[in-house]
């Protein structure tokens, strides 16, 4: 007969390729369990190290215990103070000290973009998100893949690229200015739950590729994929003293931002959180916090099939906890008569549990939603457009939310006259419609004038002139254009980050981990006296 193992080996072969985990992982996520939970480490000064207390962590799909995540405080933090404090203002490595941590990094990047591709890794990752993060394989293969095309594109010399320095000739001769990208050095990231692998991990070696030492933070509900991911990286080649990960609470979080006196901290997640790190720092945060995002379909109605479904995952992948997620839509009375609401109704009527096109909402629970959806209907002229209900059949636990797709129609002079409630935003499955006219555009506009956060948009639309007058109008930090227009999009390939606050931070490409992770420093050579050079008079 068959031992179990033996059993669950051939299982994993047959539908994965592989038969073990990966050999760096502590952690098994297809066993995972309330019998067999796993318990995760900090990593601190290079080494894995436990706590003295655990917070319980349960599964979102069936509120099993599944995972014991450090509880760290007390004087458990004073060693990541110490190692923050222990770092210069000029980093680990900058243009003129340690170069040769360039080439590690790039080296490193080349690795770690090689050991995601196997099979046995790429779908260990996958099933490690998953568990934690519940939302459908097509959403996870992706979250992996922009994540492991960020690792190619910096792998080999790509790092020293990024830091690239320029020189401007000087007034006389012997004098130039060369202008260099400089770490801040001692410098935190705190990291949300919605993406456990890819946010941390752009942000994160954006981070050190620039020179950084950082203390890590991710949300204790995900917290495990970055625990298994830091593994990977250490078993490639990344010097295990060069980050430390910490599993905490908010106090002792901010107790250690207080004590540390970080250069700077980068946060995503809630514009709540984010005003409160704002002022604990007098302002050294880079922050990509909550966006209400929208979308306008311009009066050329085309490809209604294409734009309906593009509109469905954009309002409901990931059961729309996504940060770029398209919170309302305002469609020309053209596409209304199309008939455009009834296709996105079809297409959203066919997520379900059973294949995580929808799931568990894991920071808004089901009466919170309820009361959110409750109180918009309550106002002139709303209508439920389609969904409204908790999910039925299911296991999720009542911590979190389980909600149908939701759409909810305003019209325009309700929004202008409700604006704080109608363009509150709900992390979930959720989107308010409306409806305007040729004559109602500048009322639209000037609703997102008023909104707060200017993450992502979408124009759809294939006329240039209809397009220039919004864009030339608004200032969201990526704004989606044509009849493909989007709100949620890939950040290995564009600027991600919001736009028009100071603050913002983006996420991915050269120029956001420049923005967020360097500053700006320049040097002046003067080395030429002048010929006959003799004392002036005075002056």
């Amino acid at each position: 007969m068959l031992t179990q193992a033996i059993a669950r080996n051939l299982l994993l072969k047959h539908k994965y390729g592989f038969s073990t985990i990966p050999k760096w992982a502590t952690c098994d996520p297809y066993t995972l369990s309330e019998s067999k939970p796993y318990t995760l480490q900090n990593l601190v000064s290079g080494k894995w190290k436990d706590a003295k207390e655990y917070t319980t962590i349960v599964d979102p799909m069936n509120g099993d215990k599944f995972l014991r995540v450090p509880d760290t405080k007390g004087d458990e933090i004073n060693e990541f103070i110490a190692n923050a404090k222990k770092v210069p203002k000029s980093g680990l490595h900058n243009p003129f000290k340690n170069p040769e941590r360039y080439q590690l990094y790039g080296n490193l990047c080349g690795k770690i973009a090689e050991e995601m591709k196997k099979p046995e890794i790429e779908n260990f990752l996958c099933k490690a998100t998953q568990r934690v993060m519940p939302k459908s394989d097509v959403q996870i293969k992706g979250e992996i893949i922009v994540t492991r095309r960020f690792f190619e594109n910096f792998a080999g010399d790509n790092p020293r690229f990024l830091c690239r320095s320029f020189n401007v000739a000087g007034d006389h001769q012997g004098q130039q200015s060369s202008g260099y990208r400089w770490p801040y050095g001692p410098v935190a990231l705190i990291a949300p739950f919605n993406f456990p692998i890819e946010i941390p991990c752009l942000q994160l070696f954006g981070c050190l590729m620039a020179g950084n030492r950082p203390t890590i933070k991710i949300d204790s509900k995900v917290s495990l994929v970055m625990e298994q991911f830091l593994r990977l990286a250490i078993d490639c080649g990344m010097p295990a003293e060069d980050v430390d990960l910490i599993h905490s609470g908010p106090q002792a979080m901010e107790k250690i931002i207080l004590d540390t006196n970080y250069r700077v901290i980068q946060f995503t997640g809630s514009s709540t959180v984010a005003e409160r790190l704002s002022k604990l720092t007098h302002g050294k945060v880079k922050i990509e916090d909550a966006g209400f995002d929208w979308k306008i379909l311009g009066p050329d109605v085309s490809d209604i099939d294409y734009v309906a479904w593009q509109c469905d995952q954009d309002a409901y992948a990931a059961s729309g906890q996504k940060c770029s997620a398209q919170s309302i839509m305002y469609a020309h009375e053209n596409w209304m008569k199309a008939g455009f609401v009834d296709k996105i109704k079809s297409l959203a009527a066919r997520r379900k549990l059973s294949d995580l096109t929808v799931g568990p909402v894991l920071t808004w629970d089901n009466q919170k939603i309820k009361n959110h959806i409750d109180s918009i209907l309550a106002l002139p002229g709303a209508k439920l457009l389609f969904g409204g209900k908790s999910l039925t059949n299911h296991s999720i636990p009542q911590i979190y939310g389980s909600y149908e797709p939701t759409a909810i129609f305003v019209p325009l002079e309700t929004i202008s006259k409700s604006f704080d409630i109608v363009c509150k935003e709900l992390f979930g499955p959720f989107q308010i419609v409306s409806e305007y006219k040729d004559n109602q555009l500048d009322t639209v506009l000037s609703h997102l004038e008023q909104m707060e956060n200017h993450l992502t948009a979408a124009v759809v639309s294939n006329d240039v002139k209809f397009i220039n007058y919004v864009a030339s109008n608004t200032v969201n930090g990526v704004t989606y254009t044509g009849i493909r227009a989007r709100t949620t999009g890939a950040p290995q390939n564009h600027w991600f980050g919001p736009c028009g606050d100071p603050r913002g931070a983006g996420i991915g490409t050269p120029e956001a981990i420049l923005a967020v992770w360097t500053s700006h420093r320049e040097i002046i050579t003067d080395i030429v006296i002048p010929k006959n050079w003799k004392v002036p008079q005075a002056s």
